[in-house]
């Protein structure tokens, strides 16, 4: 076994090598990149420069005499390799200058980022400057290396600290550990500290909770596997054939895919791209001369400005590709042709934790809930919360049911909030920007994540068989033969 693993590696180096390589190659072409821009941009600064300075009137007057200036800029030429060497000393110190001024703004871009008082737009301008000035990607490297060199610094500083307290008393023992491990990230906790939370008089292990934690390390075993199964309900289409087998009511759609230039004009639908998340390329055409724009909550005018804007949508990326389907447009009051307001439950295996309810029209609002009834922050929208209705005990049920049927710790089921009920969206296996929630709110959420893989392995092997989710699976198999 050793011998074919021993090989294995061996077979991999050259390819190791060559991504290796060709990692450095881009890095080398986006620092030239960068660096270029600047100069093109310092270029035409002096260009801009040149031309204003021809068309004064200064420069205008001085033409005689920089007529006269060469006359006697010929008539000195015998002085000029007294005043070239004097030059050379000059140009010497100069660059001796520059290196000093090169090290100090290592020094400074060193420091600039450990200002404790600083804020996040002062870091966002401060980064944009060094990428306009041709020196971001030198300093990546140098911002990384520090920043793990500090973290390690202060990782052995804390746990250095707890190991000090090891042999105290477990009440107090406890207060110490439980407040070091709100300094330490998941993978900086030290076993002997993890031990202390399986004890009797047990410290609470809760900053090894995270959701975005989970989600990431989620995420890395789909690169892994590929076949994780949350993600065989990705698809808009095939998903509306699970969400049937519950009884859920789903928009009526037109079964074909469509191309920008295939789209067919018609009135009363939503355009959608067939694989995207977040309301990205999602447009409700109510008629040809009012379309709305759900994503960023604007009308647009023609059927053509339709197609330029979902052309920009491709151009962005904000859409990857060039696929689209129709279905019906599902109002919260149709008379008034005001859309329908999504409401978004966060799954984990037959529980919700949190719900998202927004609003889009006149403009984007959002409102979270918990699954008691009781609205929150979460440090996610913030600036743009309002009141919102919530969910009834029978839609979270049905949220909670469906959730029940999938295998997995988590997914997100999607519903818009119709005239006359809930209507199936979409699952969504990884939420957008699920990094931005708060400390509290991630940790709170990590806590749902592990408990949902528990009960989960528990079903599993206490024989759950998954029935209406394996006869998905194999009717999709069906379908791709």
């Amino acid at each position: 076994m050793d011998q074919q693993v021993d090989k294995q590696s061996i077979a991999n180096e050259p390819q190791t090598t060559v991504k290796n390589k060709e990692k450095e190659l881009m890095k080398d072409i986006l620092l030239k990149q960068e660096q270029v821009a600047h100069q093109e941009r310092k270029i035409n600064e002096h260009h801009k420069e040149i031309k204003h300075i021809e068309q004064s009137n200064t420069w205008k007057v001085s033409k005689g005499f920089r007529k006269i200036k060469s006359f006697f800029t010929r008539f000195f030429n015998r002085e000029q390799s007294e005043m070239q060497q004097q030059v050379e000393k000059l140009q010497l110190r100069l660059t001796e200058t520059e290196d000093e001024l090169f090290q100090l703004k290592e020094r400074m871009h060193s420091l600039q980022l450990k200002d404790s008082k600083i804020h996040t737009n002062e870091v966002y301008k401060y980064i944009r400057n060094m990428k306009n000035e041709g020196e971001l990607v030198r300093y990546l490297e140098q911002f990384i290396d520090e920043k793990t060199k500090e973290q390690k610094n202060y990782q052995e500083a804390l746990t250095y600290a707890a190991r000090l307290y090891m042999n105290d008393e477990e009440a107090y023992k406890n207060v110490l550990y439980e407040k070091i491990l709100s300094g330490l990230a998941i993978e900086e906790i030290p076993e002997f500290m993890i031990r202390s939370g399986l004890s009797d008089q047990s410290i609470p292990l809760r900053q090894a909770s995270s959701f975005r934690a989970s989600l990431n390390m989620r995420m890395r075993q789909k690169q892994l596997e590929d076949s994780l199964p949350e993600w065989k309900l990705d698809d808009k289409r095939t998903a509306y054939q699970f969400a049937e087998k519950f009884g859920v009511r789903i928009p009526a759609a037109d079964e074909n895919h469509y191309t920008i230039d295939t789209l067919p004009e018609r009135e009363g639908i939503a355009v959608k791209p067939t694989d995207g998340a977040g309301a990205r390329g999602v447009y409700l055409v109510h008629q040809m001369d009012d379309i709305f724009d759900v994503r960023n909550s604007i009308k647009i005018p023609s059927w053509d400005k339709l197609k330029q804007q979902m052309q920009q949508d491709i151009a962005s990326h904000a859409v990857e590709t060039d696929d689209w389907m129709i279905e019906e447009i599902v109002y919260e009051k149709k008379l008034e042709k005001t859309p329908a307001r999504d409401v978004k439950f966060y799954c984990f295996y037959g529980k919700v934790g949190l719900i998202l309810e927004i609003i889009r029209y006149p403009e984007i609002r959002q409102c979270w809930w918990t699954a008691s009834g009781k609205r929150i922050s979460t440090g996610k929208y913030d600036e743009n919360l309002f009141t919102g209705n919530g969910v009834t005990d029978d839609e979270l049920q049905m949220a909670e049911e469906m959730s029940k049927q999938i295998p997995a710790p988590f997914i997100r089921i999607d519903f818009l909030r119709g005239e006359d009920g809930l209507v199936f969206g979409e699952f969504t296996p990884k939420p957008g920007n699920y990094d931005e929630f708060d400390e509290a709110t991630d940790k709170w959420l990590g806590d749902y994540f592990l408990e949902a893989q528990g009960r989960l392995t528990n079903d599993l092997l206490n024989g759950k068989q998954f029935e209406t989710y394996k006869a998905f699976v194999n009717q999709l198999g069906r379908m791709t033969v």
